[in-house]
């Protein structure tokens, strides 16, 4: 069988991948997306909606101002009601610890320009009315906002297809093809594509796929995966135009006047064997979130040593099973959270949970995402990583992807993204976000 060429085949149909395939679509590539299962059916539509410049790694704040600026216009841009709303987060603060924490993160933002500001605790009880509990202060930005996931990464789809691209659900990538040391296409169930350039952009899957490619080189993506719980409520009347983050929960009104609400920093991690590959570079941010995070047993468990044992091809046959990634959510967790934020604003006491979902969040060691070419083999490029603020994040990833593709340099400097800066001496896998 003769494959079909491309210029790009990208793995993974979430919102980067998505992006990622629009942005080349547009200037004249001829791309495909390859997705296992729907379009933004596992993390990429399954978060929380936060588009923020708040809070984040200064590593990443160059980029996500310029993504909050294209935010503004992607309604436009992709011909799509998106449900963008630029109407701010806002971070609760119950002590004085966490309020200077916030105050330090405040320099980057100055540094920046940012218009992040803290307010005090009077002012922040006046953003929301009936606000329970005594709150010494809070951070806010008024020029972030929220989206829905799904639409967004599905219109990014659409719009990709407007402009030429193949985007193909229900097709599983089994192993990326090699000539002379670079990338030159995937394999796929449906058969052979070829391609000038591959972008792996594959979430949760993302490390334990390219490991056949990276261990002849000795090279390693250090990646982990945690199961994010994150519940809607029934709807009641428009009242909060900004999202909240009180530690505890996070949550915004969605514009049907339906609640999302997620426990705010507990998480659940997969007990799998590459806990054990990966302890000593996660060590310090397990260190550091041991109180927020509980081990997960799950039938992934049971998968990981499959993968151990039974290599690529038993990978593949997990993929081929989990076509869509759904874990099943943390009811605890769920239950929990609903009743804090009902704690938290009494007037929305009478509100029920109207349903309850999970995904799998991709990690690295500092949170800080892997958006760079595969050292050793040419025309093969990755984002990952994206540590439960992919979703905000998204357009300008895909972007500079994108670029990276089609003029083999991006508009930013990526060097703080680099792919191989968990094996270098004297890395820090601090997380400066807040």
């Amino acid at each position: 069988m003769t494959p079909q060429r491309y210029d790009a085949a990208i793995i993974g149909g979430g919102i980067v991948g998505c992006a990622a395939a629009f942005y080349l679509a547009r200037r004249g590539l001829k791309v495909v997306v390859l997705e296992k299962g729907e379009i933004a059916g596992e993390q990429s539509g399954r978060n929380w909606g936060f588009v923020r410049q708040q809070g984040r790694d200064p590593r990443e704040l160059p980029l996500m101002i310029e993504c909050n600026r294209m935010w503004r216009d992607l309604p436009g841009v992709l011909e799509a009601d998106i449900e963008w709303r630029q109407g701010g987060l806002l971070y609760l603060a119950r002590d004085e610890a966490q309020l200077a924490k916030y105050e330090a993160w405040l320099d980057h933002a100055r540094n920046h320009r940012i218009d992040s500001r803290l307010l005090s605790g009077a002012e922040a009880a006046a953003m929301i009315p009936g606000l329970r509990g005594t709150w010494c202060g809070a951070l806010y930005t008024p020029s972030d906002g929220h989206a829905d996931p799904l639409k967004t990464t599905r219109a990014f789809a659409a719009a990709a297809r407007r402009h030429g691209a193949d985007v193909r659900t229900g097709c599983v990538v089994e192993a990326i093809e090699t000539a002379g040391g670079g990338a030159c296409g995937v394999r796929t169930e449906a058969g052979p594509i070829a391609a000038a350039t591959v972008l792996v952009a594959a979430g949760a899957w993302t490390s334990r796929f390219l490991r056949p490619l990276l261990r002849p080189l000795g090279l390693d993506l250090p990646q982990l995966y945690v199961r994010a719980t994150v519940l809607r409520t029934t709807a009641a009347p428009p009242a909060l135009p900004f999202g909240v983050w009180s530690g505890d929960i996070g949550f915004r009104q969605r514009r049907d006047g339906t609640f999302n609400v997620a426990p705010g920093r507990s998480s659940d991690f997969y007990v799998v064997p590459d806990l054990v590959r990966y302890l000593r570079p996660f060590w310090p941010a397990y260190r550091r979130e041991r109180g927020d995070a509980r081990p997960y047993f799950s039938r992934e468990t049971v998968d990981g040593l499959a993968h151990l044992v039974g290599g690529q091809p038993a990978l593949v046959r997990q993929m081929k099973r989990h076509r869509v990634f759904a874990p099943p959510p943390n009811r605890t967790a769920a239950e929990r959270a609903l009743t804090a934020f009902k704690r938290l604003l009494p007037a929305f006491a009478g509100l029920e949970m109207r349903e309850a979902w999970a995904g799998a969040i991709e990690v690295t060691p500092d949170e800080v995402p892997v958006l760079d070419a595969v050292p050793g083999v040419r025309n093969l490029v990755v984002a990952t990583g994206f540590s439960g603020h992919g979703f905000g994040f998204g357009p300008i990833a895909g972007r500079v992807m994108a670029e990276m593709i089609a003029d083999g340099q991006p508009s930013f400097d990526l060097h703080a993204f680099r792919f191989t800066r968990f094996a270098e001496a004297g890395h820090s896998h601090d997380h400066d976000a807040v």
